[in-house]
């Protein structure tokens, strides 16, 4: 947004033009919208929030009301029927438990199954190159890991004291 002044009649008016290529330069914060929005645009915001809180606040205390009323009818049944109940739910738990953790493992092993795919097949799937990068890291250290072993089979021994040639992490 710029300002442009234009004088008429010896005056100095000022006015705001919004210029397309300069619409994003202005950013307005919550705060100052607040200030510039008209006060009954507010009140009627207000109002509505108000409304729609009360009226969930209202359904959530009947559905609570409802659950205690639901639960104190159905308690003498459930005393007479547990000994069917009871193992009838476990049962039906586990079956329903053993079906979704059974179907989640399949659509885990069929996205990794895809994932490898497109990976070896060159498509560059994402997370691929953090692959690499481990890969590439843990090729390195298992070379120095050996170069160790070596070093080590020869006589030579991984020196620890500080000091020209015995610096911690160094071969002596």
């Amino acid at each position: 947004m710029t300002d442009i002044h234009t004088k008429d009649q010896g005056q100095q008016q000022s006015r705001w033009q919004v210029e397309p290529h300069h619409q994003n330069q202005h950013w307005i914060t919550q705060s100052q919208r607040q200030w510039n929005e008209p006060r009954a645009h507010q009140v009627v915001k207000a109002a509505t929030a108000a409304a729609v809180g009360g009226s969930l606040l209202v359904l959530a205390g009947l559905v609570l009301a409802g659950t205690v009323i639901a639960l104190t009818l159905a308690t003498p049944v459930l005393v007479i029927f547990s000994p069917v109940l009871v193992p009838a739910l476990i049962a039906v738990f586990l079956l329903v438990s053993g079906f979704l953790t059974s179907g989640g493992f399949g659509v885990a092993a069929a996205t990794v199954l895809a994932w490898m795919y497109r990976y070896v097949t060159g498509e560059h799937p994402s997370g691929a190159d953090t692959l690499d990068e481990a890969s590439r890291r843990l090729g390195a250290k298992a070379r120095d890991i050996k170069d160790r072993g070596e070093h080590a089979a020869r006589g030579g021994h991984y020196g620890t004291a500080g000091g020209p040639g015995g610096g911690v992490g160094t071969y002596v």
